[in-house]
């Protein structure tokens, strides 16, 4: 964003001279004090210049009947996830009034490390949005995967004072923190002076304390109350997650009220664009929590104020003098559906997207797995008694089941019967070719494999099944794609979606990536798929910092213990 003349922005601001551009007729939600303000507002450049008092402009927009709010600021996402590129990403949800954008690009990090990261902050540099950058603290997130890249303190230090970066992101190996593991403690010392970005499931007491005193002030893993009332306590702001997958409004809403508001925002960090199509984006957020009863000044706040004032962004949360021109025209707070949003003093249209340079795709052809067989899946070992990991729908917690599986012919076989379904992990980077098998309790699948490249956070395969030669298919034409998902059910491909950006972006416009996500959730109900979103829900079996049982191609990870389980 370049600022305009600070003479000008006076002038107009006084009225010598009219606005670059006036909204008229509509009221502001101030909210500092609740109220709804008559009058003008007055944008120069960039920059709101003037409220509450009657100006001439040279553009004149009639915004009559209507209120207009700060933009939305999502405080924590990894765009990868939206599986589109960050362009296509924001002409997805800056419509919806989304107007800044925090992110943590440790998914294409994990793939491509500083390259990954190059990628994201030159985007930045060319998008309507404002996105920060956190840069990724932890890649990979622990000893126990194989990621494609590795980034210590001295590899992010070059990024801390590039204009885009706020931060370290979210610092997901919380026992290295804890336990002052050596490369924690170099990041940790580097950042001491800088914001950190939390990533603390479950943890409280004395481990929650050793956590924050480490400089930790932001986090998005709170799941109820109880643990979200802790970390306020003890200083830590709480960012409520309503992702495609972790949807934890429903269970922290009761805490937006106007006295917490201030130490509450709104953050989606992994959702996608058929979610996003069918129910919204931060938007979302703020209709059900209001619909559940939240104050809407306390919703608004969160949404933007809270959010700025909690990553140091001073210039913007307001609509007031002097702050960034970040504005939603609504016709109804409840309701929260754009009418127009103005973006850094620029109304967002198709026009203004299509006038942007872009950045050329980076990590394609990543996809490097070994040649996989039907014989890849089997799961040895005499002991009857086998770990199983439970899905918990809406939650990337898992439960650490366990099933008495005896083996056949020297493999433990999925069993449709009792829902307990073949998991595999395999190593796609081109080190070591890995491939770790285990169980899952939750997806329902009846027939068939589905498999993925997003597989968090070290995005190597993850496929599940039923048939092993459906499981290879699916694994095998995930290298031909480049990455990305499938479906197949009795040797053939019943429904893809290629995401050639490390295996995990893809080149097409967010609606044709919806209408491939739409084919796929169809041909994977086929399967007798359950959940409302199968492929997110298996990426997250994946992530071994996440209690409490997990897989990687090291193995079954107890997560409870931080350790594989033998």
């Amino acid at each position: 964003m370049t600022l305009p003349p600070l003479a000008d922005m006076i002038d107009q601001a006084h009225g010598r001279i009219p606005a670059d551009v006036v909204l008229r007729g509509g009221r502001v939600l101030d909210l500092v004090t609740g109220e709804f303000l008559e009058g003008d507002v007055a944008i120069c450049g960039s920059m709101i210049v003037g409220t509450c008092e009657a100006y001439e402009g040279r553009e004149v927009i009639d915004v009559s009947g209507r209120i207009l709010v700060p933009g939305f600021i999502d405080t924590h996402l990894h765009i990868e996830s939206s599986l589109v590129t960050p362009f296509e990403f924001e002409r997805c949800v800056a419509p919806r009034g989304i107007t800044t954008a925090i992110c943590d690009p440790h998914e294409i990090a994990n793939v491509a490390g500083i390259e990954g990261i190059r990628y994201f902050l030159e985007a930045s540099a060319r998008m309507l949005m404002d996105l920060r950058v956190q840069l990724s603290s932890c890649v990979p997130s622990t000893e126990m995967e194989t990621a494609g890249a590795r980034l210590e303190a001295e590899d992010l230090l070059p990024f801390r004072d590039h204009p885009a970066v706020i931060g370290l992101a979210e610092f997901m190996n919380y026992p290295g923190v804890i336990h002052k593991d050596a490369g924690a403690m170099a990041k940790l010392e580097a950042w001491r002076s800088r914001h950190i970005d939390g990533h603390a499931p479950l943890v409280s007491g004395l481990d929650l304390n050793a956590y924050l005193s480490a400089g930790i002030r932001t986090e998005h893993e709170a799941t109820s109350a109880r643990e979200a009332l802790e970390k306020l306590r003890k200083g830590m702001r709480i960012l409520i997650r309503e992702g495609s997958v972790s949807k934890d409004l429903e269970a922290l809403h009761s805490l937006i009220t106007e006295r917490n508001s201030p130490y509450i925002a709104f953050c989606t960090d992994d959702r996608n664009p058929l979610d996003i199509a069918e129910h919204g984006h931060l938007d979302h957020m703020i209709r059900t929590a209001i619909g559940r009863g939240a104050e809407p000044l306390a919703v608004y706040r969160a949404a933007s104020l809270s959010a700025a004032e909690a990553f140091g962004l001073k210039d913007r949360g307001q609509i007031a003098p002097g702050r960034r021109a970040d504005i939603v025209v609504l016709d109804d707070l409840a309701d929260c559906r754009a009418q127009m949003v103005f973006c850094g003093g620029m109304r967002l249209t198709e026009e203004a997207f299509a006038r942007r340079e872009t950045v050329p795709p980076v990590a394609r052809g990543s996809v490097k797995p070994p040649k996989i067989d039907a014989g890849s899946f089997r799961t040895g070992g005499n002991r009857v008694e086998t770990p199983v990991i439970g899905i918990l729908p809406g939650k990337i917690i898992t439960q650490h089941l366990s099933a008495d599986i005896p083996p056949v012919d020297g493999d433990k076989r999925p069993d449709a019967s009792r829902d307990l379904v073949k998991i595999a992990v395999i190593e796609r980077h081109g080190k070591n070719g890995n491939v770790a098998t285990g169980f899952v309790k939750g997806f329902g699948l009846k027939d068939g494999a589905i498999a993925s490249t997003v597989c968090h956070d070290h995005h190597n395969i993850a496929v599940v099944g039923m048939d092993y030669g459906d499981m290879a298919l699916a694994a095998n034409r995930l290298k031909e794609l480049e990455g990305g998902f499938v479906v197949v059910r009795g040797g053939e491909v019943l429904a893809e979606l290629a995401l050639p950006v490390a295996g995990l972006m893809s080149l097409e416009p967010f609606e044709a990536v919806k209408t491939s996500l739409e084919k796929l959730r169809a041909a994977a109900r086929t399967l007798g798929v359950t959940l409302e979103e199968p492929f997110l829900q298996l990426a997250f079996l994946a992530l071994p910092v996440i209690p409490h049982l997990k897989i990687t191609d090291r193995g079954m990870v107890d997560v409870d213990r931080f350790e594989l389980i033998s």
